[in-house]
């Protein structure tokens, strides 16, 4: 009978280890996912920011060196992702093949004027930047005109930024809930042990002393539920990536080791702070309270 209440206490002390460590990381599983959702988005839009096309428009008279010129002039202003020289020839062809007919050799001649196709970083990639930018290209003599979409622009920035509201809102919401999860699972668990915290309490232990041994496996438990919820996480990518392989063009891997070593630190964090306030709380109750 000796031998089997040890045992059976050790079985059930790591029963209650085990299930908090897996509620743990479930709940990290779900911070983790929100983050990686809100690095796709950010990633997503500036994709879409940055293939926004900014069309400047050369005139006929213009010599080539010249434009090769003006588009390394624009290379370098700091509104810039990158540019793209197109020809009249290069035009021509493009059309011919969305037309599915020469119209050069319909019409005689090519119509076509040469261009350079600008792209905006996703910082600068709005009307205000890009309408400041068309205004010094214009005062160029060998630009015709410059054409964007404004309204498209709008939209898009428009549509962003509502997105990411909602996408923000639901991160606070879920940290709150995040939270409070990990910390109603860990008191739970210290519950089952607040008997041995005030027996120590009573043969004279001082409070760090007791504090120090729940603290490190909060804070152990903290990191092996964050190891899981990377892994499932991992999981959770490579199975996104399977079924829609056009998300490696959003895939950033230092953005998503920054949401992996995020999620380890919430995990330490929230568990450290919930075990010593959860210890701290049995400490302070009576011996009689602890039967509440």
């Amino acid at each position: 009978m000796e031998e089997f209440e040890p045992s059976s206490a050790s079985k059930k002390t790591k029963t209650i280890y085990v299930s908090t460590v897996i509620s743990i990381s479930l709940v990290l599983l779900m911070v983790g996912l929100l983050g990686l959702i809100l690095v796709h988005a950010k990633n997503l839009s500036d994709y879409v920011k940055e293939n926004i096309v900014l069309n400047i428009i050369v005139n006929d008279g213009a010599k080539e060196v010249d434009v090769l010129a003006l588009q390394k002039q624009i290379d370098s202003n700091p509104y810039v992702l990158k540019t793209q020289y197109v020809s009249k020839e290069l035009a021509a062809r493009n059309l011919t093949k969305d037309l599915g007919e020469d119209f050069v050799e319909f019409l005689g001649y090519n119509p076509l004027l040469s261009s350079i196709d600008v792209y905006m970083k996703a910082d600068y990639a709005n009307n205000a930047s890009i309408e400041k930018l068309s205004k010094q290209l214009g005062q160029n003599v060998m630009v015709k005109e410059v054409i964007y979409q404004k309204s498209l622009i709008d939209m898009v920035n428009q549509n962003i930024r509502l997105i990411g509201l909602i996408i923000l809102g639901s991160a606070v919401v879920l940290m709150f809930i995040a939270v409070a999860l990990i910390n109603n699972t860990i008191r739970l668990a210290i519950y089952s042990q607040r008997f041995l915290i005030k027996s120590m309490q009573l043969v004279g232990a001082t409070k760090n002393f007791i504090r120090k041994p729940f603290l490190g496996y909060g804070l152990l438990h903290g990191l092996l539920a964050g190891l899981i919820a990377i892994i499932l996480l991992l999981g959770a990518l490579y199975f996104a990536q399977q079924q829609v392989p056009e998300l490696v063009i959003l895939r950033n891997w230092f953005e998503f080791g920054v949401v992996f070593l995020a999620v380890i630190g919430i995990g330490i964090l929230i568990s450290g702070l919930s075990t010593y306030f959860a210890v701290s709380r049995y400490l302070r109750l009576k011996i009689y309270d602890l039967y509440r």
